[in-house]
């Protein structure tokens, strides 16, 4: 079984920082790629960023690219999302998602619970 679980959320001003963390664990062989996603109140869930295994490859949404860092520890299968310059609009719940394959050599997609993030005076 695998596990996936963010956490680091929270309240904070415009103009703030958070950093995220996605943790994954269980019987993991390899992680191939590690996905940021978010859902606003009212509004579909929408990719943020992504991460190759490694951190060898990465890309940005438009709007949070130059203000959003999404890096990678493979040896702890720990991905973070340090989120500066935060705007209101960025409130939502952050989801985290590991394409990885198990001990067993299957490959899967896991989403962790989302852990939320509000940006408010």
């Amino acid at each position: 079984q695998v596990q996936v679980v963010e956490s680091g959320g929270g309240l904070v001003q415009p103009g703030g920082s958070l950093r995220l963390s996605c943790a994954a664990s269980g019987s993991i062989f390899r992680i191939n790629v590690m996905d940021w996603y978010r859902q606003a109140p009212g509004k579909q869930r929408e990719w943020v960023a992504t991460i190759t295994s490694g951190g060898g490859n990465t890309n940005y949404a438009d709007s949070v690219r130059g203000r959003f860092t999404i890096s990678i520890d493979s040896a702890k299968n720990t991905m973070y999302l340090q989120m500066n310059s935060l705007e209101p609009e960025d409130t939502a719940v952050y989801y985290c998602n590991a394409q990885l394959t198990t001990t067993a050599r299957s490959i899967l997609g896991v989403w962790g619970q989302g852990t939320l993030v509000t940006v408010s005076s």
